[in-house]
């Protein structure tokens, strides 16, 4: 302990500084505090950075400051959003032995109160209407997580918050491993883990407010660990479990395609008819991909069998396309196409609207699989990452946890504009500020621009270095 504080005095101060800042954080701080959120978590950032930088990335050091800067929320109740009374609804309602995809919190209010259900009324009354009046879009591997964090010894809502948070900080620490240990093979410093590990944003969003976001990405980056040093087959069944925990890894499997395909050789002329043909490299690559996409699918199937039926089936996918038509939130060009349609029709054309955007995602997932060379892991999460910036920034919702992939992929590459949006995007929870929660479209628009300039200087600014090296 005095040798730490010895050779490594800054950032223990900072460290010291920041643990009160957490503490203040997660204990004291609600979401209608807007003054005291901004300064707090701007200065949580400004610490962050410090302690990186002046701890020299000493490893071990980092790595423990990241765990108790992690473990000091462990008895708090998150105060920044209420989607942890859902979680906790849904894991009862299992180990009550209901189905949670087959009925609304509201309908199962009406049915009356169960005895082997603790704090019913409680967390039907904390996770709001809009969640209680909706179906589930909690996918299985996620609903295991809920009903182990509901095993936690204790029976009140605390002790099912517990369950929860440790859950999470250790998906957090299996991130941290696979992270290094994939920096590693890519030769890449392993030390960037802590910009997405110490990252203000990742501790507050999963840790503090509980979202899933981190286990889905420990799962993620497992997957792309495996698949790197050659076991494809195990990481299609750890990709199954990423997607089984929240469903975005599906529209990045389309991108493998590039990967698989990436020995493709062409053989010289035949001698006798003189037409190419394609190596059996191709076509055992291609089979790969196929047996990958197989076993990825049946994987998700079979997770999801315990709670199959055509109730299920028709429940599921009507809460997953609300997400489309319906709800908005801290958007980007679905606003500015929204005002244009009420400059048109004078209505709000979401139904419309919402329908179109999800088509120009898809076509830009093509774009990135047929024309963007994923030849490699590095390649891969680069694409990664840009497929779900832009299906970001055509979104009809971005709830701030929804970046953290971004910051996570950040990592493997020259990107900064994920770090930068972690900071700004804490503006999005101004809209709480007022009993209506209405947003004010001033300070989205003042997000979205820094942002956006970020974003569109690091790729442009990366394209011309690119022609340069190539014309040189």
């Amino acid at each position: 302990m005095i040798a730490i504080w010895k050779y490594h005095k800054i950032p223990v101060l900072f460290f010291i500084a920041s643990c009160i800042l957490y503490l203040w954080f997660a204990y004291s701080i609600t979401r209608l505090q807007t003054a005291q959120l901004l300064i707090l978590y701007v200065a949580l950032f400004v610490f962050a950075y410090k302690i990186i930088k002046s701890s020299g990335f000493n490893f071990r050091l980092l790595v423990v400051f990241s765990i108790i800067f992690r473990l000091l929320f462990l008895f708090a109740i998150p105060n920044l959003s209420q989607d942890f009374y859902r979680f906790i609804w849904d894991g009862q309602m299992i180990l009550s032995g209901l189905n949670p995809y087959l009925s609304t919190p509201d309908f199962q209010m009406e049915q009356g109160i169960l005895t082997n259900f603790p704090n019913q009324v409680e967390l039907h009354n904390g996770m709001g209407s809009l969640s209680a009046s909706h179906f589930t879009n909690y996918p299985p591997i996620n609903q295991l997580c809920f009903v182990l964090a509901n095993l936690f010894p204790g029976t009140s809502i605390l002790s099912s918050v517990i369950g929860l948070r440790l859950i999470i900080i250790a998906a957090d620490i299996g991130t941290l491993y696979f992270g290094k240990k994939l920096l590693e093979r890519l030769k890449l410093p392993s030390n960037k883990i802590f910009w997405y590990i110490l990252n203000p944003f990742i501790i507050i969003e999963l840790t503090g407010n509980l979202h899933f976001e981190g286990v889905m990405i420990f799962f993620l980056v497992w997957s792309l660990y495996v698949l790197h040093i050659g076991k494809w087959k195990w990481a299609a069944v750890i990709m199954a479990f990423s997607i089984s925990v929240k469903l975005i890894p599906l529209m990045l499997l389309p991108l493998f395609f590039g990967y698989f395909k990436k020995d493709v050789k062409f053989k010289e002329p035949d001698a006798i008819n003189g037409e190419l043909s394609k190596s059996k490299v191709t076509v055992n690559n291609l089979l790969k991909l196929i047996v990958f996409y197989a076993i990825t699918g049946l994987t998700s199937i079979l997770l999801f069998i315990p709670f199959f039926s055509m109730e299920f089936i028709t429940n599921y996918t009507k809460t997953v396309g609300l997400w489309f038509g319906n709800f908005e939130f801290n958007a980007s060009i679905y606003y500015l196409t929204r005002s244009i349609g009420y400059a048109i029709t004078g209505y709000n054309e979401i139904a419309i609207i919402g329908k179109i955007l999800p088509i120009i995602s898809i076509l830009i997932i093509l774009g990135f699989t047929f024309f963007k060379q994923n030849d490699s892991i590095a390649k891969l999460i680069s694409s990664m990452l840009l497929v779900l910036t832009l299906y970001l920034f055509l979104s009809t919702t971005v709830h701030p946890w929804y970046i953290a992939t971004l910051v996570f992929f950040s990592v493997f590459t020259n990107y900064k504009y994920p770090l930068v949006w972690s900071i700004v995007i804490v503006l999005s929870y101004l809209a709480y500020s007022n009993t209506e929660n209405s947003e004010n479209l001033w300070i989205i628009a003042l997000e979205y621009t820094i942002v956006f300039s970020v974003f569109i200087w690091e790729v442009f600014s990366k394209k011309s270095q690119l022609s340069k090296l190539a014309s040189n």
